[in-house]
């Protein structure tokens, strides 16, 4: 099969093209055919090594200390189960899917394996699978965040910065889903975008101040890392919290420490990737409430493009990859946002 390796850390041309062999399903696992793909940030850091300062030591213990661990990226994929193991009832063959090997990697390829019991559900129809592949990566940790972590309720009054990127944009539905009052900090261009997502309020962060003198608000999420703790503090209420998706070293490791000296609460920490997580996220795109927002759609053979785009920092939402983009209609439905990448 076809796959998109490397084998040291940089800009997006250490990316190339090779042929392995098609991985081969265990007794619980299945074989998919990958239909779409994404280049998400967590693949632009595995590969570029782009760490918060101080943590590059870390990353290498986390990614490999001289070199990639696992050289096939790619956290999340829709896809088509070609084989099932001996021990598998859950799937069946021709099955339409959706799947999250999230740090475990391996979608950029034209096969990947998955443990049927594992991050790994039943497409809806109702989903195409350019939007398929871009719902777990985003979709999962704003929901672990928001939901799970921050326990976010009805009434609450957000700010969330960097909320036309995957994890931003996903935010802002999943808030309003939950009855929030969502102020948005964007570029100006993408104001139109985070406003058809829900958001009641637009800050443009190049002609704006962030954090403005009297307004405060009960939750605080940085999903991009460019608002300290320094600045977001004067933002929140006594009391409120701040969500640290993405954020300075310091912040990471004294956060905490520092919120509670304030009176205030620090949410943090990596988000939690489950097959539960999975489920909630794409149970909420079956029903219309979470779409995942393309930016731009790439074939295959344009992989390094894909990447290089992702690492100019400018995506606003998901980059999709269309591995397999003619797809037989009677076995997958809405393909055609595929076809025309």
């Amino acid at each position: 099969m076809l796959a998109y390796s490397y084998s040291q850390y940089g800009s997006a041309d250490v990316v190339s093209r090779i042929e392995v062999p098609t991985p081969i399903a265990k007794p619980d696992e299945v074989l998919i055919r990958v239909v779409a793909t994404t280049v998400s940030a967590g693949d632009w850091r595995a590969r570029s090594l782009t760490m918060p300062k101080g943590l590059g030591l870390l990353g290498r213990l986390v990614f490999g200390i001289t070199g990639p661990r696992k050289p096939i990226l790619g956290t999340e994929f829709s896809g088509i189960i070609d084989k099932v193991g001996s021990e598998v009832s859950t799937f069946q063959a021709g099955d339409a899917v959706i799947g999250f090997p999230g740090a475990s990697f391996g979608a950029h390829a034209e096969f990947i394996t998955m443990p049927a019991d594992g991050k790994l559900t039943k497409k809806p129809d109702t989903v195409s699978f350019a939007e398929a592949a871009a719902i777990p990566f985003g979709g999962t940790t704003a929901y672990d965040f928001l939901v799970n972590k921050a326990k976010l309720k009805s009434g609450d009054r957000v700010l969330i910065n960097g909320a036309s990127g995957s994890v931003g944009s996903a935010s802002v539905q999943i808030a309003k889903h939950l009855g929030a009052k969502v102020t948005a900090v964007c570029s100006g261009k993408n104001t139109d975008l985070v406003q058809k997502l829900g958001a009641d309020r637009v800050i443009d962060y190049r002609t704006e101040s962030i954090v403005e003198d009297g307004v405060q608000y009960d939750m605080v999420i940085d999903a991009v890392g460019t608002l300290p703790w320094s600045q977001a503090q004067h933002a929140i209420r006594p009391g409120g919290k701040m969500v640290l998706i993405a954020g300075k070293t310091s912040d990471m490791f004294f956060g905490g420490l520092k919120a509670t000296i304030k009176g205030k609460k620090m949410v943090g920490g990596v988000a939690t990737e489950s097959r539960e997580i999975v489920e909630a996220v794409v149970d909420l795109a079956a029903q219309g409430i979470l779409r995942p927002v393309i930016d731009r759609r790439y074939a295959f053979d344009d992989m390094r493009a894909a990447h290089a785009h992702v690492d100019t920092g400018r995506k606003m939402g998901n980059v999709v990859v269309a591995v397999m983009p003619k797809v037989s209609t009677e076995i997958a439905m809405n393909t055609k946002d595929l076809v025309n990448v």
